[in-house]
């Protein structure tokens, strides 16, 4: 991944291919989104989603559930450690409640003091009157598609260092990003950037938002440089550039970072029929949608790997 994503911020940013071009960097160029595992990333998707997780809702069972799935997942990856272990609790509520997200690491090979966060809540709204809401959508298709980029980058190491955080408690108000961000395992400075995924696995329409360009500008051109390579639609807005528009950029947990002045790229699908209902179910997603968004996700936080220049930040 690491030739591929140099012949893309080559080509893509600057503009003009690298002189006498070969064949196996033309070869790179078309499999730039040959990443990521499709089973593995379908197969967390319906797991995480099923009936036994009954909605996911903090502090309930099946919510325990789901977060030994993601433990079991960074376990059986060898992924790094903050601490003594993965999971990092928070209180809630007026009832001493307990939340918790999971926190794993990727060290860099180059500059393992500077980190990209991955990030995307496994919490939903659990059962009510009956129903179950699923949320599949919501998110466990962010969580599935941090689960299985994690794997990929263990195979293929990164410049920088990766912190992914399954956060917990965002249905309730962002509790767990809040809580990352004020009692941050490593030096809240040092997170370069956070590329959080929030509803990722459902458009009729082939399209995606990337948000955080109209606060964080410098981002625009690594997203860019993908689209030519895949073919879901990337779109932009939702992040306050228009007056009356809807704004995405409290609405997930990309929020805190951003209150802390850490850019972000927030991807995410407009809301659907079935957003925040019981039947945001598996059935509904489209596969291979929803493995296409997960590739391009992949190759752009690839490419914010290679781009960033430690002194500089990400080039203008």
């Amino acid at each position: 991944m690491a030739v591929l994503t140099i012949v893309a911020v080559t080509i893509v940013l600057t503009g003009c291919p690298p002189r006498n071009e070969t064949k196996k960097n033309k070869a790179a160029k078309s499999n730039l989104l040959n990443n990521i595992d499709s089973t593995t990333l379908i197969n967390h998707l319906a797991y995480l989603s099923s009936a036994a997780m009954a909605g996911r809702e903090i502090a309930t069972p099946g919510n325990q559930l789901a977060r030994e799935h993601i433990v079991h997942t960074f376990d059986s990856l060898q992924i790094g450690k903050t601490g003594d272990s993965y999971l990092q609790p928070f209180p809630f509520g007026h009832e001493n409640q307990q939340g918790t997200n999971v926190i794993g690491v990727i060290k860099g090979s180059q500059y393992e003091n500077n980190y990209i966060a991955i990030t995307a809540h496994y919490d939903h709204l659990g059962v009510r009157n009956g129903d179950i809401y699923y949320g599949t959508d919501d998110n466990a298709s962010g969580t599935a598609a941090l689960l299985t980029m994690m794997a990929y980058f263990k195979q293929h190491p990164p410049k920088h260092s990766l912190i992914f955080v399954a956060f917990d408690g965002e249905e309730k108000g962002l509790l767990g990003s809040k809580y990352f961000v004020s009692n941050c395992p490593i030096p809240l400075a040092n997170i370069m950037v956070d590329v959080n995924m929030d509803m990722v696995s459902r458009n009729d329409s082939n399209e995606i938002f990337a948000t955080g360009i109209y606060h964080y500008p410098t981002l625009k051109k690594y997203v860019d440089s993908i689209q030519p390579f895949t073919p879901v639609f990337i779109r932009y807005g939702h992040d306050g550039q228009k007056a009356g528009a809807d704004d995405w950029t409290n609405q997930s947990d990309h929020f805190p970072f951003h209150q802390k002045n850490i850019p972000y790229l927030y991807f995410g699908v407009e809301d659907h029929p079935d957003y925040h209902r019981p039947s945001d179910t598996f059935d509904k997603v489209n596969k291979s949608f929803y493995y296409q968004v997960c590739t391009m996700i992949t190759a752009v936080t690839a490419l914010l790997d290679q781009a960033y220049n430690p002194s500089e930040g990400y080039a203008h």
